[in-house]
């Protein structure tokens, strides 16, 4: 068993921190101060993003999405978002099949 306290784990912003890694999935702790945004990006796998603490605003085909601790998104592989953290936030961001078939080697 791996264990996380998200909300309290040393994670500079704009540096993830890849918190475990296999075959088929990665968990990744990201931390976003308030005002901070991830720009419009897409990952070749399945998305979760997983609000560990603080507030964020989700952007996703023109909707815009607010949650605080324990919200949940998920996007398809190649869907477009964009996040914003409203307050200083927590988030874990969950890849999976990590890599993405096709991507492995």
């Amino acid at each position: 068993m791996h264990t996380w306290d998200v909300a309290t784990l040393d994670v500079e912003p704009s540096h993830p921190r890849v918190l475990h890694s296999e075959e088929e999935s990665r968990a990744i702790a990201i931390n976003l101060p308030a005002g901070e945004e991830m720009q419009e990006h897409e990952t070749h796998e399945h998305a979760y993003y997983v609000v560990a603490s603080g507030q964020v605003e989700v952007e996703n085909q023109g909707e815009t999405i607010t949650g605080g601790p324990g919200f949940v998104a998920h996007f398809e592989p190649h869907e477009r978002r964009e996040l914003r953290a409203t307050g200083d936030s927590r988030l874990v961001l969950i890849l999976t099949p990590y890599p993405a078939p096709g991507r492995r080697s």
